[in-house]
């Protein structure tokens, strides 16, 4: 069976499978859309070497999600392709994101109804340092949960070891961050006169700091401090809370505008 044929089974049974909800674009060649919740519009493109060669291209309307959602989302639809190499994997990434989708939804209620009537707090957090009279603006991206885990970033910018110990400092300041298991660290400053300077501390998560280092390298980015919060839920995580540590900061760095 050829690539078109598997491709062409996969449509037919999807259509099969959804029916009036799975479209076809009657415009742009090889576009489908599928409608996941009220205001979560999925669009799939696919091109010929499809499930054989390459993954489908997904584009998701959806206002109303949060980035973290997004995030979440597009790393649930990579496991399943990298999970599903060679094969079909449309089904699997819809009714993935109608279950994301869905518990999004049932979370943001019982948030809504928890929350009634409280003023919605900024996600931007503007100490001035004691010490060096320097604003700096902590910036904390949006929470990650697993097994009672909690992960949050934080990031700020930073032009020298000082304004990192400041930082920190500042950030602990806070009683509930303070009170966290873990608060790995990692910063990368470029100095005037060229010099690089780069370090990590894990805090007690063994491994963790280094790894955050890592992603720093990666993402080339420079002349800031990433601040990782753990609370532990009292379910040990295995490897999963590297990943959940480096997500947290990525969060951070897209909501400040970093990466």
């Amino acid at each position: 069976m050829n690539k078109n044929a598997l491709q062409a089974e996969e449509l037919v049974s999807l259509k099969s499978i959804y029916g009036s909800q799975w479209k076809e674009n009657d415009i742009v060649k090889n576009l489908y859309s599928i409608n996941i919740a009220q205001d979560v519009e999925l669009y799939i493109t696919l091109n010929s070497s499809y499930p054989l060669e390459g993954p489908p291209s997904y584009d998701l309307l959806a206002p109303n999600l949060t980035k973290n959602v997004k995030y979440i989302i597009t790393c649930a639809l990579d496991e399943i392709y990298f999970d599903n190499i060679g094969g079909p994997v449309l089904f699997q990434s819809i009714e993935r994101i109608k279950d994301i989708v869905h518990k999004e939804g049932n979370n943001k209620g019982k948030k809504d109804k928890k929350n009634n009537g409280k003023k919605k707090t900024d996600n931007n957090l503007k100490i001035t340092g004691k010490q060096s009279n320097v604003k700096y603006n902590i910036i904390h991206g949006e929470t990650i949960q697993d097994r009672k885990s909690i992960f949050q970033g934080h990031v700020c910018v930073v032009n020298s070891e000082e304004d990192v110990k400041n930082v920190i400092k500042l950030l602990l300041q806070n009683k509930k961050i303070s009170q966290a298991k873990h608060n790995i660290s990692a910063y990368r400053i470029t100095k005037q006169n060229g010099v690089l300077l780069q370090d990590c501390d894990d805090d007690g998560e063994y491994l963790a700091d280094g790894r955050l280092m890592q992603l720093l390298q990666k993402l080339n980015v420079m002349n800031v401090v990433v601040i990782v919060t753990r609370w532990y839920g009292g379910i040990q995580l295995g490897n999963d809370r590297f990943k959940h540590i480096n997500n947290a900061a990525r969060l951070a760095l897209q909501t400040g505008g970093f990466i």
